[in-house]
């Protein structure tokens, strides 16, 4: 078996992040009655944060904001655009959302299955994300897969973050692997193909959104039962 460390990204591999944060932000909308503050439509609002939450995250990734920063700027930021400065409500907002996301447990189809089958072949799966560790270890919990893995390596654990090499390093180090028996398997390609190729791993491209790929993985895959003609 020429691998035997399997790391996995969990957000938008495993784990249905736009689903769930999508239903997460709906109870949000609802509860601060968002509505009567004139931001009329849910789907307009989702739009916004979904927005703003994406360049902070690039920010957040390039070491530019702190984490607290991008917690309630993406609120603040989204509800600035309906003319809503509230920094105070985007605050509990925030702090709202990261209570409410951990509980949503909608996975990407075949999940369980393909970790099933990975366990039983005999390989070793960890997870390698830049989430928050509490925030991630509550996903696992709520969504039953966390008894699939031997470690969580999060980027606020390891002060690193995908792509670059320290947090992979750091991954390695803990689970005894080597990037020889190693693969990176995640859906986005500058921080898990990207971050795999900087670290010397082969690595898998979970293509759920069928995106065109300017970082040639290893392998790639539209769905995760494909990952059963590979390992």
């Amino acid at each position: 078996m020429q691998y035997r460390h399997l790391f996995f990204d969990l957000d938008h591999t495993l784990w249905d992040f736009d689903t769930n944060s999508k239903e997460a932000l709906k109870d949000i909308y609802q509860h601060h009655q968002l509505e009567q503050r004139g931001i009329d439509q849910f789907n307009h609002f989702f739009e916004r944060y979904s927005f703003h939450n994406h360049l902070l995250w690039e920010r957040y990734a390039k070491g530019q904001i702190k984490q607290d920063e991008l917690r309630w700027k993406r609120m603040y930021l989204a509800m600035l655009d309906f003319k809503l400065a509230d920094e105070s409500l985007a605050r509990n907002m925030g702090m709202d959302f990261l209570d409410i996301l951990p509980n949503k447990n909608k996975l990407f189809p075949y999940t369980h299955e393909i970790l099933t089958y990975l366990k039983e072949k005999g390989y070793i799966l960890h997870l390698i994300t830049n989430g928050f560790e509490q925030v991630q270890q509550h996903k696992l919990n709520k969504s039953n897969i966390g008894q699939y893995f031997n470690e969580l390596i999060t980027s606020e654990v390891s002060n690193s973050l995908k792509p670059n090499k320290e947090i992979f390093d750091y991954a390695l180090n803990k689970t005894g692997a080597n990037v020889q028996n190693s693969m990176m398997i995640g859906d986005n390609l500058e921080a898990d193909i990207q971050g795999g190729i900087n670290a010397g791993m082969d690595t898998v491209f979970v293509n759920h959104i069928l995106a065109t790929p300017h970082i040639q993985p290893t392998y790639t895959i539209v769905h995760l039962k494909e990952l059963e003609t590979i390992l």
